[in-house]
This record gives structure tokens, sequence and C-alpha cells, in this order.
């Protein structure tokens, strides 16, 4: 798990760590300027640009160690009038600091780099002025920013704009570094390390899956079993994937309870599944309910572990089921609002808003571009990174929730099993490739992945 930090966690980290006098404030800087300069190339020319905080600091401190290297630096100031480290950064710099009010009439080599350090975290508006004239002379050239893109601020994720060939990342990664489509603007990103650990975040990057363990003797009966209450007249496809996607990642045990009508339409689509009529009534020895795909809209009265597809569930029952101690829902952002009354967001941050705010025991895994997991008791949300594109199909969906219902009976706590199914479903598809997939394509990558994963 990777922490990604708010602006204020990000000063907080820092403040605590220079109170407690294991660093100075000034061996900080010096810490991200070095690294900052160690991605600069060596033999191009370097145009460097001070805005007037602390990120100004940062690129004073750069343009001196470039010197040092021995390359071609040109120092430019935006404004100027530093105060503190930055003060005494501009103090140690040993050449000619130039300022410019229109910098896009001004002669750069074409070959230079430039280093980006008008402004940090403290961003808030949109450049204007000559720091927006700069942002457009900077055009063309390769840049490193300084922590991130002047244009882009640190707590939004769904800032745009051009795109920088790296970003400095200081310390640890923050909402613009790992989040979409802002991380894109960021270019590679490389994380300088400041010395400070991070031992709280209100955001981690769920980087690899928590896998389920089994003793040498283990056997089906050990490795859970899954009850799958899905399958109506014409949508028996979807009950197929949910136990498909179970089977696959591993569930001892799955057994399909369907709209009597079309038992024998599953049953000989998944012979590794047993496949019931449904009665009304749960078989023994069930360790997981998955209710909902292929068009299921009652849930069963159940004592133990659920997995709720959001099409089981009816408007406004989202608080409900989210109150509820070992449950997972895994609904899209339109069945998000549904269920919780919630305008539909097509914007990032308002997105993880939605999810930072759920509380309960119960789990949310909110489907989507980098999904997120929250609730389960935790102040966290957890970003998943794996996927593309590809997975915009009908069914997939479905897969996923047989796999999240498959890790739970395995073992996984809801937290964890939500976040794994996300990850592996769609490492999947990063392993096959941009481009269309169906549902069955990922359930024949999957044992692949699984098994590379346990190498």
């Amino acid at each position: 798990m990777i922490p990604i930090l708010t602006a204020e966690e990000m000063r907080n980290l820092e403040r605590e760590a220079i109170t407690s006098g294991r660093v100075s404030s000034l061996e900080l800087q010096e810490r991200a300027a070095r690294g900052a300069a160690s991605l600069v190339p060596e033999g191009v020319p370097v145009e460097i640009i001070a805005g007037p905080g602390n990120n100004g600091g940062d690129a004073l401190a750069v343009a001196r160690l470039l010197l040092d290297r021995g390359e071609r630096v040109r120092m430019w100031a935006l404004g100027g009038g530093w105060k503190g480290d930055a003060a005494l950064q501009a103090s140690r710099f040993p050449g000619v600091i130039l300022e410019s009010d229109h910098p896009r009439s001004e002669s750069f080599p074409p070959d230079a780099w430039f280093v980006d350090g008008l402004f940090g975290l403290g961003a808030r508006r949109p450049l204007e002025g000559a720091s927006a004239e700069w942002r457009e002379a900077m055009n063309g050239h390769p840049i490193v920013a300084l922590d991130q893109p002047s244009w882009v601020r640190s707590d939004d994720p769904d800032e745009t704009g051009p795109a920088v060939a790296m970003t400095a990342c200081f310390g640890a990664l923050k909402m613009c570094h790992g989040l979409e489509p802002a991380r894109s603007r960021c270019g590679a990103i490389h994380v300088v390390d400041l010395g400070l650990e991070v031992r709280k975040a209100s955001l981690w990057l769920v980087d690899e899956p928590f896998l389920p363990r089994h003793a040498w003797d283990s056997h089906k009966g050990t490795k859970g079993h899954v009850a799958i209450r899905a399958g109506s007249l014409g949508m028996s496809g979807a009950a197929v994937l949910a136990a498909l996607g179970a089977l696959r990642v591993g569930a001892g045990l799955v057994t399909v309870l369907a709209d009597p009508e079309i038992r024998s339409e599953i049953a000989c689509q998944i012979p590794e599944a047993m496949v019931k009529p449904w009665t009304g009534v749960l078989p023994d020895g069930v360790d997981v309910l998955l209710v909902g795909p292929g068009g299921v809209t009652e849930v069963p009265a159940c004592n133990g572990p659920m997995v709720l597809d959001a099409s089981a569930l009816q408007e406004g029952q989202g608080a409900r089921w989210m109150a509820r101690p070992d449950t997972i829902l895994t609904p899209h952002p339109g069945e998000f609002a549904r269920l919780f009354g919630t305008p539909k967001q097509a914007r990032v941050k308002d997105r993880l808003d939605q999810a930072r705010a759920l509380k309960g025991p119960g789990v949310c895994l909110l489907k989507g571009p980098q999904s997120l997991i929250a609730g389960g008791g935790l102040d966290e949300t957890w970003i998943n990174d794996t996927g593309h594109w590809g997975l915009a199909a009908g069914g997939t969906g479905d897969f996923l929730a047989g796999m999240v219902a498959g890790l739970r009976a395995q073992g996984l706590a809801p937290r964890q099993a939500a976040a794994s199914g996300a990850w592996l479903h769609g490492a999947c598809a990063d392993r096959l490739g941009r481009g269309p997939l169906l549902p069955r394509d990922l359930a024949e990558e999957l044992p692949k992945l699984m098994r590379d994963l346990h190498a």
C-alpha cells in the first residue's frame, strides 16, 4: 500500500519532523533539491524558474547544485522577495538571477530543459500574468516539475493542462500524482526520499493484492463455499460469469441458486459449479452469499458474509447495507447515486469525496477508473490502480463480484477482498493489453496471474 497525502497532510508530516528536531527545514529543501537535480540530464542547457515561495527556494537550490555539476544554467525569478529558507537559498546562489515580465519574448536554446519551480503545494488558483506566460514559454521543451507542475493543484485530481516530462515528487505522492487525469500531467513521477516516514494517510494506493494462503493439505471444503443467488430469464450469463469469477479466484465450492426455469441453461455452461433451483432457502455450509447478478432483485435472509451487486438493491438502501457488518457493495457511479441518494458524479474529486463520506462497518467497492474502496470502519479510502477502458463491457462487473465473493470465502477480510478483487481484475486486463475485452478473457488470464503471484 502506497500512501497518497493531501497538501495539509504533507505539511503536517514535514512540520512534525522539524519541530521534533529530527531534521531542519533547510535540510529537507536540500534533500528535495538533490533528488530533483539528479533528474536533469547532463550536458543540456537548463532554464530554471523560481516562484516567490518555498517552491522557489527548491528551484534556487537545484540551480546551485547544477552549477556545481558544471551545467549551463540560467536562473529566472518570478517576483523575488523570498523569505526564510528561500531567501537563504537565493543568497547561496553564485550566479545572476534574471527576471522577465514577458518570458514568451525571451530567447531560449531549442534543446533547453526547464525546471518549473513557480508554485508548489500552496498553489490554489490558475496561473495568470507572468506566471501564465512562463507556462507558455516552456511549451515544446522538456520540463522537470518540482513537486508538481505549477498549473496542477496538489489536491485536485481533475486538473488538466500541458504535461511535463517528469516530476520530482517530494517525500510522498500527493493526490495529483496518484489520481488521473492530473497524474498524466505530471509525466514520469519520481518520488524523492526526504527521510520522512508516513504512518498515517487518508488515501492509500493499492499496489499489490492481498492473497489467500492455504495449507499444503487444503481441500475444497477449506477453501470456502460461495453461494450465488443470480440468474433470471434472459440473464443467465451474469450468473455464469459470477460463478466463473469465484471459481477462478480459488473458491473451493460454488453453488448457483438460479430461477428454476433457467437452472439447466446455467448448469450446461459451467459444470464446475453446482447449480440448483432457488427455493427460498440457502444451502448448508455457505461461507459467503453473493446476490444480484442477472436480474435478481430480492436479497435472501442471511446471517453470514455477503457481497451485494448493486442491481439487487433498492433506491436509497445504501446506508442500510453499509450499516450491516461483513457486507460488501459493488456499485458503479450511477448505481451509487441511486443507492445513496446523491448526484451521479463525473469528476474524480467528487466521487472520491462521496466514497470518503461513507460510514459504517460495511465496505463499498465503487467501481470505475481507479476504483475506490471505502468503509469497513476505517477512515481511509483505498484506490485501485490497475485496469483500463477495455473493462467497460457488460459482464465484467459480474465476474468481479464473483471474484470478490471468492476471495472473501477464502478468508480475506472484507476490505482486503474488495481491494484484491479490483486489483486482480484490472491486472488481468493490463496483462492482456489495451483494447476490447470479454469477461471470459479475464477468466483465462486470472489463474495465470495468480500462479505468477504465488511463485
